[in-house]
């Protein structure tokens, strides 16, 4: 997938009302390196970073640049998304969904506690999954994607949401809260962004296939 058609899936999963790639996206980095994005700058260290077209302005501060650089860079990772997906056997939507929410697709983030890499993998899970250098993009996707593949599987593929919030809160945490979504403000928040933008890259992907209309 190209940064433009990764530009139009940001638009379209963050609820945009204007055509595709016209309505801004606004990013800031937080102090544990993760990157945040919205088209409702209702923090004030969001930054605008996405026009029509991808456009950076000069002089705009450094994580505003590292955050659209990212996005510029998203296509870089296709290949290494398809073939980690395909090993895992789960779809490449919701690989990529889960790198756009974890890390913007910065390959070196690192989160406050710990997570590193474009799927933000704890250490541990990392190790699990043969992933000894959590910081090569190969290894970091194609432990995340069978990660999430053994997480569908215990869950069920009708339970993303417990998916996801066991990815993000482990899965002790929905175990300990009943098999249900952990009530940690990060999870409620997470569960829903990586559903919203793993449907709208459905969407995409199904308006790019063969044969659809243009």
């Amino acid at each position: 997938m190209t940064s433009r058609a990764v530009c139009c899936v940001l638009v379209l999963a963050l609820g945009a009302v204007a055509p595709p790639c016209r309505a801004d996206i606004y990013a800031y980095t937080d102090s544990a390196g993760t990157t945040h994005f919205s088209n409702v700058p209702d923090d004030a260290r969001y930054r605008l970073i996405v026009r029509a077209p991808v456009e950076t302005p000069v002089g705009e501060p450094a994580d505003t640049r590292r955050a659209a650089l990212w996005l510029s860079r998203s296509g870089d990772y296709d290949a290494a998304i398809a073939r980690a997906a395909h090993a895992a056997n789960i779809q490449a939507e919701l690989v990529r969904a889960v790198i756009v929410v974890e890390s913007g697709f910065n390959p070196r983030a690192i989160s406050r506690r710990g997570a590193v890499g474009l799927m933000q993998l704890m250490p541990s899970t990392a190790r699990r999954y043969g992933a000894f250098n959590a910081f090569d993009p190969e290894q970091n996707i194609r432990a995340g994607a069978h990660y999430l593949a053994d997480l569908i599987e215990r869950y069920g593929k009708d339970k993303l949401e417990l998916v996801l919030a066991a990815y993000n809160a482990g899965e002790n945490a929905v175990a300990r809260f009943g098999g249900r979504i952990p009530p940690f403000k990060e999870t409620r928040a997470y569960v829903p962004n990586v559903l919203r933008m793993y449907k709208a890259l459905l969407v995409q992907s199904a308006g790019s296939a063969p044969g659809a209309e243009s």
